[in-house]
């Protein structure tokens, strides 16, 4: 009866995972009071997952990832991109990836990947290099070093905490350096060589927004009935008339389309989001072959209006507006601040419509503001500031502290002086105690909802466990692999693992999996250590969707994307991660 119950709780989890249908901490929340009131786990086993150390040391991490990118020791790096690269885009997205990757191996990507996307949209814009060839590789270079390491990425802690739970060890800070790095190597070298093949080539629509000379601003324009522009190319609409004029989007029905990729002709009621000069603004306006849509009736182009910037927001993983509806927020009540347009999910929302859209990460906020407004969204956790280089103001004479006391972290942990989350949370003590970060920073840094996720998780792990049902599921996953050597079967998971973390999260992933992956090694009489080796590698290998992988969905919006964008690519990092991780698993870590 128990693992009924259990598997029906697993069963709605993973819908309500995958749906969003509630957000995932209140999933989280529900899993426990779930178990709690069937009686399946006592109360006090319920919530423990809250007191283990891998929730307590993900946290640390997100603190100590904050600090290092707060006191500039990963962004002054960054900007010697832009310097380096000079217009090349062959050197600059190699450039990117190669840091990117080496930054993710040691602090958590997220946030790795949050610094890095207003400096690629500025490099594309001084350039004239597509952030869409950029974007993707970011996040899958940030993915694929991740694993090389113990605190690459939070997945990897997480299964090495219950590892040591389960009875079989902790992983050591480089143990997974053997294969993860040959995996990563090659898989930015794949990344380099084919990117520029298959992903799109998109323009930025805030290129050249902010500069004093030749200023170009954002408007979103209305096709009239009778607009002479009616049936044309977006591409070529406005011609040698309004030269400045450059369609970055046509939005109908709320759908997005991008000119250059998608085959699409102006037509009634559409939408535009143009970015061009005040004076062909103006013109187009005056003569009458646009409108301004009603969200922007009022606004005035002209470099001497300070209150006429046009600006995006990019909602980061961290972002306490997440799950909020728009009209709940701060930026609602801001009388200083015009919301105009949403971009949510590949749809684009304007009007009564985008106060009703429940935020999430990656969603790009189109508003006006004042100039003077600029600094204070600048100083948010919440948003990126796209037309930024950088989303914050760096402390920089705290740069040297920082990179001692995470030095000291990974030391510790390597030479075996103290376990991981004790050198974690003693770093993020000593970060705090020394002002690399303010308290008040410390706490945005948490992301609660991962946090509470884990903790949930970690619960039905030990429900599956104690009741049985993780022994059953792996009976279930054998009879798939009838007579199989261990080689197979390791294989074998390694393919369920990757499926399952392109719909879940990678940490719901490795939580859920990892003890039917001990009782699949224990049943066919096996070390479990490859099998815990192959939870870390699949759960993290998640490069076919946007939705499994916070980089992955961060990128989504700021780059153009489409689904079938992530398929051209992660479809064989996929394939690399699974047949090197099926050859060298079993050498490196025996049966």
């Amino acid at each position: 009866m128990d693992i009924l119950i259990v598997t029906t709780i697993l069963v709605v989890t993973l819908v309500l995972l995958v749906s969003e249908r509630i957000p995932v901490d209140l999933t989280a929340v529900g899993i426990m009071v779930a178990l709690m009131l069937t009686g399946v786990l006592p109360p006090l086993e319920a919530v423990q997952g809250f007191a283990n150390p891998a929730v307590i040391t993900v946290a640390a991490m997100f603190l100590i990832s904050r600090a290092m990118i707060r006191t500039g020791a990963v962004g002054f790096i960054g900007q010697k991109v832009i310097f380096y690269s000079r217009g090349n885009p062959k050197l600059a997205l190699m450039l990117v990836m190669v840091i990117v990757a080496v930054a993710s191996a040691f602090i958590n990507n997220t946030p790795v990947v949050v610094l890095f996307i207003p400096v690629v949209l500025s490099l594309s814009c001084e350039y004239q290099i597509s952030p869409s060839r950029l974007l993707i590789p970011v996040s899958y270079a940030s993915i694929l070093a991740g694993t090389s390491t113990l605190i690459g990425t939070s997945t990897n802690i997480i299964v090495s905490d219950l590892s040591a739970t389960y009875g079989f060890g902790e992983l050591s800070m480089f143990e997974l350096s053997t294969l993860g790095v040959p995996i990563a190597i090659i898989g930015i070298v794949f990344i380099y060589f084919f990117s520029p093949r298959t992903l799109p080539s998109l323009t930025s629509p805030i290129c050249e927004i902010g500069s004093e000379k030749g200023r170009k601003y954002l408007a979103e324009l209305l096709i009239h009935r009778g607009s002479p522009l009616l049936g044309r190319d977006p591409q070529t609409a406005f011609g040698e008339k309004y030269p400045s004029i450059q369609v970055t989007e046509v939005i109908r029905y709320n759908h997005i389309y991008y000119p250059g990729r998608d085959r699409v002709m102006i037509s009634n009621d559409d939408m535009l989001l143009v970015k061009g000069s005040a004076s062909d603004l103006v013109a187009a306006l005056e003569d009458d072959i646009v409108e301004l849509t009603p969200a922007e009736n009022g606004l005035k182009f002209g470099s001497d209006d300070p209150e006429s910037l046009v600006v995006e927001l990019i909602i980061t993983p961290q972002s306490s507006l997440r799950g909020t509806r728009l009209r709940e927020t701060h930026l609602r009540r801001d009388p200083r601040l015009r919301i105009i347009a949403i971009e949510h999910s590949g749809q684009h929302f304007t009007g009564g419509k985008i106060h009703d859209v429940r935020l999430r990460t990656g969603d790009i906020l189109l508003i006006q503001c004042p100039e003077k407004s600029l600094e204070r969204l600048r100083g948010s956790t919440d948003y990126i500031v796209v037309e930024d280089v950088q989303q914050d103001i760096v402390i920089r004479r705290k740069a040297r502290t920082t990179a001692i006391i995470f030095a000291g972290i990974v030391a510790g942990a390597t030479t075996g002086v103290a376990d991981i989350m004790t050198c974690a949370l003693a770093g993020a003590f000593l970060m705090i105690l020394l002002r690399c970060i303010r308290i008040r920073e410390a706490y945005g840094a948490l992301q609660g909802d991962v946090l509470l996720l884990i903790a949930g998780t970690i619960a039905l792990g030990a429900a599956m466990e104690t009741t049985g049902a993780s022994r059953l599921y792996a009976e279930m996953f054998l009879g798939l692999f009838k007579d199989a050597g261990p080689s197979m079967v390791l294989a074998g998971f390694l393919l369920l693992t990757s499926v399952s973390t392109q719909i879940l999260s990678n940490n719901a992933t490795a939580v859920l999996l990892l003890p039917v992956a001990i009782s699949t090694a224990l049943s066919i009489g096996v070390d479990p250590r490859p099998f815990i080796i192959a939870v870390c590698f699949g759960a993290s290998a998640c490069f076919a969707t946007p939705i499994g992988y916070q980089t992955n969905l961060l990128v989504y919006g700021p780059g153009g994307y489409r689904f079938s964008d992530y398929l051209k690519l992660g479809i064989p990092l996929n394939l690399i991660v699974l047949i090197m991780g099926g050859l060298f698993i079993p050498r490196i870590w025996p049966f």
